[in-house]
């Protein structure tokens, strides 16, 4: 199983961002992508099913955030737009099937002027 995410980088305060994750080696049937800031624990951002595309998100980034997927490609993506230096932090890509939880290495996400 591979998750391989990008997309991350420096952005300056209201600018947006749109990451991706690849899946490689199973099918998933769910999405997730969680972040962490340095001496914060891991938090959820937002999550999705593969199938029906129910989606959820944490209060902090709902209506900022969009979360989608492409099952063709077996990708999550996360929109985000007017970001805030408090989204600053690593973010996770997780996908979820019936074998297990699965992580990428995560991408860095930067909001500063």
């Amino acid at each position: 199983v591979q998750l391989v995410e990008s997309g991350g980088g420096l952005v300056q305060p209201g600018g947006s961002l749109r990451l991706s994750c690849a899946a490689s080696g199973f099918t998933f049937s769910r999405y997730g992508w969680y972040r962490q800031a340095p001496e914060k624990e891991r938090e959820l951002v937002a999550s999705i099913s593969v199938v029906g595309g129910a989606s959820d998100y944490a209060a902090s980034v709902k209506g900022r955030f969009t979360i989608s997927r492409d099952i063709a490609k077996n990708t999550v993506y996360l929109q985000m737009n007017s970001l805030k230096s408090e989204d600053t932090a690593m973010y996770y890509c997780n996908a979820v099937n019936g074998r297990g939880s699965y992580w990428g290495q995560g991408t860095q996400v930067t909001v500063s002027s």
